[in-house]
């Protein structure tokens, strides 16, 4: 039995069936390669789900990990921590924000984005200003209140009922999302490219076209780039383009 198969079917055994799991186990990692367990290379495309955009084991990274282990690796966010500060000034210095809010993952900065625009808005406008308008074919995360602002069926299916407040309109299609606004529309929560439902590139000028429709309509604007920032796209953030 090759050790490969040797895991899967010891994993079978005990890990949950949560994802759809490729046969490939992984064993160490370099750049864009990927070495499996019994020694086979492969050049990975997933990169981690986009995580790993510096590739796997970049020695700058190895080193900064090795070098924080060795001092603290957890002490919660009821203390300073100067690195945390050092990340946070740098993020401000070559972006439109002036505070950072770290989360531990996507699904839960864009659950506390969601907060963020109806706290906001319920205490600028009242609390009937609470919807949030999403695109089709978009993700957003698989929390319930993530999955609620996704615009996809099949996400959705078999989690009802869904966290009121949601509406979908087409990506890319700027009267579609002006004609969704209403009274209680508070916020537009937008992927600048579409990861999850197909690497969906909206049309020249939309995105301007938002921002501007936000400040006509003093709405809030939420750019979801778990997917695509952090330099994936040629600048910091995707917005930026």
């Amino acid at each position: 039995m090759s050790a490969s198969k040797h895991w899967i079917e010891r994993g079978l055994t005990c890990v949950a069936k949560t994802y759809g799991r490729y046969p490939l186990v992984a064993a160490s990692g370099e750049g864009c390669w990927l070495t499996d367990v019994d020694g086979k290379k492969y050049l990975d495309f997933l990169a981690g789900v986009a995580v790993n955009s510096l590739g796997h084991c970049h020695p700058k990274v190895v080193a900064a990990l090795q070098e924080q282990a060795g001092k603290l690796l957890h002490c919660s966010n009821f203390y300073h921590i100067p690195q945390q500060i050092e990340l946070a000034e740098l993020l401000c210095r070559h972006s439109f924000g002036d505070r950072v809010f770290f989360c531990n993952s996507g699904a839960e900065a864009n659950e506390a984005a969601m907060k963020l625009v109806r706290k906001y808005s319920a205490e600028k406008h009242g609390v009937n200003r609470f919807e949030v308008i999403t695109a089709l074919a978009s993700f957003h995360g698989r929390t319930i209140g993530t999955i609620s602002a996704t615009g996809q069926e099949k996400v959705r299916a078999g989690f009802a009922p869904m966290v009121p407040g949601f509406k979908y309109v087409p990506f890319g299609d700027i009267q579609a999302l002006r004609t969704a606004i209403n009274p209680n529309t508070c916020a537009i929560m937008l992927e600048p490219v579409q990861g999850e439902g197909g690497v969906n590139v909206p049309p020249a000028g939309y995105l301007q076209a938002v921002r501007e429709l936000c400040d006509e309509k003093e709405l809030l604007l939420v750019f979801d780039e778990v997917q695509v920032g952090c330099g994936r796209t040629g600048s910091l953030f995707a917005y930026q383009h």
